[in-house]
């Protein structure tokens, strides 16, 4: 195996896990900025307020995107696996 095989291979797992967790960090993100300006509109300062709907909308993230996501990792995962046999010498 040679570097630039090895650093292939991380360079697709690292964008492989970009893809993966890009859906689920950006619903929350998003939850948390309305939850920000929720609260910043109303004045209501309460710190645990902002946790339920980021909770929320990373399970929404997962029951929408999972199939997806395991498809993703279910790919790489064979390539990789198929491509073994050829990287040892």
């Amino acid at each position: 195996m040679t570097e630039a095989t090895l650093l292939d291979i991380a360079q697709r797992a690292l964008w492989v896990s970009l893809q993966i967790a890009g859906p689920i960090l950006g619903l929350a993100l998003v939850a948390g900025v309305l939850v920000s300006i929720f609260q910043a509109v109303t004045q209501i300062q309460e710190m645990t307020l902002s946790f339920v709907p980021k909770i929320l909308a990373v399970f929404a993230a997962v029951a929408i995107f999972g199939p997806w996501m395991a498809q993703v990792l279910i790919q790489f995962t064979a390539s990789l696996l198929l491509s073994l046999p050829g990287l040892v010498r």
